[in-house]
């Protein structure tokens, strides 16, 4: 009974069910060796399988089962983006990955993903109802339940922005798999969602930030002096927060910004700044260094009123008792001074915002400005922050309509 002669080094392909198999000696992640095997209905297909095959084992350790996406995502939230990555970031890759990665995509396995379910997904994901699909409504109690829960959906879907960062949560993931050598190319790349549109930010008039301060200093406000570093510097919010009680030097007039206060999980944590872009040490004019001197005699009385009670963490700003001023208390009392001083209502982010407004309409040098509100990159400071008032506009379409007449 005559059989197609072997070629040379052939011996692990052999007839496997209505096709062929064929396996290599491989090098696991944990130093051990196993054989990986490959399958298809031709000797030829399995022979240029079995070849690849051979050629990434010399290659370096390689895993011999493919993990599904949720195991692989388990993994990369552990050993990469935990030990890597911000906290809020963290934080925030977590929820996505327990949300809507895990429920929709956990199961498949991971080499077998193709853009096209990758795209079926994320529609799926666009058009249901996050407080149906979660059980929001089912977990209040009855006499609170109000929507989904009595067959009354409220229709709560993602936003554009937030389903774009899931989708950024993926595509990270997937780009780590290939670095991984578990994908040859990331099926995430291409799949599309709709279109973000930025809003355009509120700001104040120069006369409605000078409102905003004096309110603030004729009342003796505590936070009278973080505020002037929103408007005048442009500062973050947990920027603010976060400085030391030492950041500022009197005799030089510069100020040191390198850390940052937020609340990750339910808890308030003290860290560098997001980037080095952002670590700085600013010169300040006589209004910031005046609202300074201000806050650390506060401070002072605070410390010596609080006796046993102080707890010294070393913050510029902080509760009578020493303790981190939380940033969702900050913003009730950003918004209670501005119902006191009666200007228009912005976010803490938007006095960030007026700050290089305001730089642009004295006709501040961008770069300049960049060097301000310490931007990564020119075109936020150019898109974003530098957005001319109205009063810049008008003043600029007079001169275009003088030039015309």
């Amino acid at each position: 009974m005559g059989t197609r002669a072997r070629a040379n080094g052939e011996g692990s392909i052999y007839p496997y069910k209505n096709g062929y198999a064929a396996y290599a000696w491989v090098t696991l992640p944990n130093g051990l060796r196993r054989r990986k095997y490959v399958y298809g209905q031709t000797r030829d297909i399995v022979h240029d399988k079995w070849v690849e095959l051979q050629r990434q084992a010399k290659r370096g350790p390689m895993v011999t089962k493919t993990p599904t996406l949720g195991e692989y995502l388990t993994y990369w939230l552990r050993e990469i983006v935990e030990p890597n990555l911000a906290p809020r970031t963290v934080e925030n890759y977590q929820r996505f990955v327990r949300l809507y990665l895990q429920p929709g995509l956990g199961r498949k396995n991971l080499a077998r993903l193709s853009r096209q379910e990758l795209q079926t997904w994320i529609n799926k994901v666009a058009r249901t109802c996050q407080c149906c699909e979660q059980g929001k409504d089912a977990r209040r109690r009855e006499p609170k339940r109000r929507c989904c829960a009595i067959e009354q959906c409220c229709q709560q879907r993602l936003t554009p922005v937030a389903l774009k960062d899931v989708r950024t949560c993926l595509r990270n993931a997937l780009n780590n798999a290939v670095g991984d050598d578990l994908l040859d190319k990331n099926p995430a790349l291409s799949i599309r969602i709709p279109a973000v549109r930025k809003k355009k930010g509120k700001r104040w008039s120069s006369e409605h930030a000078r409102k905003f301060l004096a309110s603030a200093k004729a009342d003796n406000d505590p936070l009278y002096a973080a505020y002037v570093l929103v408007v005048v510097l442009g500062m973050r919010k947990g920027e603010v927060l976060g400085l030391p009680a030492d950041a500022a030097d009197f005799e030089q007039r510069r100020l040191t910004v390198g850390y940052q206060l937020q609340r990750v999980g339910g808890k308030l944590v003290h860290r560098e700044t997001k980037t080095e872009e952002s670590d700085s040490t600013l010169p300040f004019p006589p209004i910031v260094g005046t609202a300074l001197q201000l806050r650390l005699a506060d401070r002072d009385k605070d410390k010596q009123d609080a006796a046993e009670a102080w707890h010294d963490f070393n913050l510029m700003f902080g509760t009578r008792y020493g303790t981190p001023c939380d940033p969702r208390n900050f913003n009730r009392s950003w918004d209670a001074r501005i119902a006191k001083a009666g200007v228009p209502k912005i976010t803490v982010h938007d006095g960030r915002r007026t700050c290089g407004s305001l730089l642009a309409d004295l006709d501040v040098h961008p770069r300049v400005a960049m060097a301000i509100l310490r931007h990564a990159q020119f075109a936020i400071t150019m898109e974003i922050y530098t957005e001319v008032s109205d009063e810049a506009t008008r003043a600029g379409l007079k001169k275009l309509g003088d030039s015309l007449e």
